[in-house]
């Protein structure tokens, strides 16, 4: 049997910018990306702190030590820029990998530099 756990969590992060028309995703700091454990393509949830909205989508890769975190096509309809958002990926375990899956953890400053990094 494969599980689905949390694999990796960005706490914090501040949409910086939405882009309606430019091809589905979110633009994420390669920087953010790489503490976190994600790469380009990888499917996330994004949940909304000041909407309440969450919705699935995949990583873009964003420039190094910009700090940009864009909701790209029709995720920028689900956040205004400096909302406040939450960015969660998973992976799947078989039973024996259960036990030993360590979630990264990533919390962002307001202007998305990375204050804390740590595993659970």
């Amino acid at each position: 049997m494969m599980r689905v756990l949390l694999k990796s969590k960005i706490s914090f992060a501040t949409i910086t910018d939405a882009q309606l028309y430019y091809k589905g995703s979110i633009t994420i700091d390669q920087k953010i990306m790489e503490a976190a454990d994600l790469i380009e393509g990888e499917r996330v949830d994004i949940l909304n702190l000041n909407t309440g909205a969450r919705l699935q989508t995949y990583v873009i890769k964003g420039k190094p030590g910009s700090g940009v975190i864009c909701l790209n096509g029709p995720a920028a309809r689900m956040g205004l820029k400096s909302d406040k958002i939450v960015i969660i990926s998973y992976g799947f375990y078989n039973e024996k990998e259960t036990g030993a899956a360590k979630p990264k953890y990533v919390e962002l400053d307001d202007e998305n530099r990375i204050t804390n990094t740590y595993m659970a």
